[in-house]
């Protein structure tokens, strides 16, 4: 019998390597410890990460998992980070190359929103200058439901998302208000005027209501983002008591009304004064609070190349449920597998449109992975690993058109890092795998063009 499952684990091991229509199985690989509440991933255009700590430090994480001792940016001393509150937001001029010009949105020591630019110092990019301009101040009447998130859309100017101000239920309807900036997406142009100009299309210009924005009806929207490919616009929204919502917006729909507080999720919640639920964007789709969602982390639409089927579809989170959730154009969600001890609020998406995810439990930088795929099959630059299933050791063998480079890797399943190994350049390669616990392992080799090859490796 034991031969017999041998066998049958190892038929399992080669379809799965080889088979192009498996279904995507979401996986996280450890990229990156020690951080201190990681509330923003981004980059700049180039292969280095940015990474947000919500006390008022910008890191610089380099693609070989690395951080600089020196942070980008240190701005503690500006803002008091408790509860909701610190340094939520950061983007990149989309001419930052050639201008230097980022934007960070941050809560001052006063609890208001701030949005200001800051530039990068000359001849050093990893190091900003420390002084900066603010451009938008935005009284906070609450420390919760800030938003936090700034981004850039494909028309080059600068999205804003402000939460409704916080004390729960939105009691003075600030989010249906079109004369506040809470409960808001605003939109602004940070090339012209000063301190910003006003977008000449934005839907409240020339009428009631102020210029800055560009959607109502929104809660707490912590994280939004663009779709690379299409431009669209995608809003997760934090719920009150039972629903978490997403929204997808095209990047030309102006004067969206989200729906909060008529609405929460597509079910009414406060709708006195309220226009028809009609008038208003319904979500893409909602989770439950009783299956034990409590508050939704966007992420973005993947639109890298690593795992093609991850194409097209959204990723997202919630703080207190640790499972990645992807949603395809329709709304339909699969979930993975509860990644314990995790709390993610953030995720990014580096140069290339490959996706990591922030947990602010561990400080912990995941990269997202599709652990279904042996990396091969999309690969002619394959490595040959055996033998698999192993027992106390696994040999990596490259072929004629790669050599190794840097490190090769072993993870488990929740993306801890096992086994770190100098490869040295040489074709064949031995690891110890005796003191790896009976299961499943994927196995990384990065190769000298800065390739990864992910392999599922079985330890019996």
């Amino acid at each position: 019998m034991k031969t017999k499952f041998l066998f049958i684990a190892l038929v399992f091991i080669q379809c799965a390597q080889h088979s192009q229509t498996s279904p995507a199985v979401i996986g996280l690989q450890s990229f990156a410890t020690g951080f201190s509440a990681p509330v923003e991933i981004t980059h700049c255009g180039d292969s280095r990460l940015f990474v947000v700590e919500q006390d008022g430090l910008i890191k610089i994480l380099n693609p070989n998992g690395t951080t600089n001792a020196t942070p980008f940016l240190n701005v503690t001393t500006l803002t008091n980070a408790s509860g909701e509150q610190g340094l939520l937001g950061l983007a990149f001029h989309p001419d930052y190359t050639s201008n230097g010009y980022f934007y960070i949105n941050y809560t001052n020591l006063n609890g208001d929103t701030v949005i200001a630019r800051y530039s990068v110092a000359a001849g050093n990019p990893n190091l900003a200058n420390p002084s900066g301009t603010i451009l938008l101040t935005i009284p906070q009447p609450f420390s919760n439901h800030n938003g936090g998130s700034v981004k850039f859309g494909p028309d080059g100017y600068l999205y804003i998302g402000m939460g409704d101000g916080g004390s729960g239920g939105d009691p003075e309807n600030r989010a249906q208000n079109t004369n506040e900036l809470l409960g808001k997406m605003l939109r602004i142009d940070v090339n012209s005027g000063f301190p910003y100009g006003i977008p000449p299309n934005n839907p409240y210009v020339g009428v009631a209501g102020a210029d800055e924005i560009w959607a109502i009806g929104l809660r707490n929207p912590w994280k939004f983002s663009f779709d690379r490919q299409t431009g669209d616009l995608w809003i997760a929204d934090v719920g009150q008591n039972l629903y978490e919502e997403v929204n997808r917006a095209g990047a030309a729909e102006a004067g969206l009304n989200y729906g909060w507080r008529c609405y929460e999720g597509n079910v009414a919640y406060n709708t006195a004064g309220c226009a028809a639920q009609n008038t208003m964007k319904a979500p893409l789709f909602t989770t439950n609070h009783t299956n034990g969602f409590c508050s939704i982390t966007g992420g973005y639409v993947y639109r890298g190349t690593a795992y093609p089927n991850f194409q097209g579809n959204y990723f997202f989170s919630d703080y207190c449920k640790a499972q990645i959730g992807m949603a395809d154009s329709t709304g339909n969600v699969t979930f993975s597998q509860t990644f314990t001890g995790n709390g993610f609020v953030t995720f990014g998406e580096d140069m290339h449109g490959e996706l990591y995810v922030g947990s602010i439990n561990n400080g912990v930088i995941y990269k997202l992975v599709d652990s279904s795929l042996n990396m091969a099959e999309n690969d002619k630059k394959a490595f040959v690993i055996y033998p698999n299933p192993a027992t106390s050791e696994v040999f990596v063998q490259n072929n004629e058109e790669e050599h190794f480079a840097d490190v090769l890797e072993i993870f488990d399943l929740n993306g801890k890092r096992l086994v770190s190994q100098k490869t040295e350049n040489r074709s064949l390669l031995s690891v110890n795998t005796s003191k790896l616990a009976t299961g499943l392992y994927f196995l990384n080799v990065r190769t000298n063009s800065g390739h990864v090859s992910t392999y599922k490796l079985l330890k019996i």
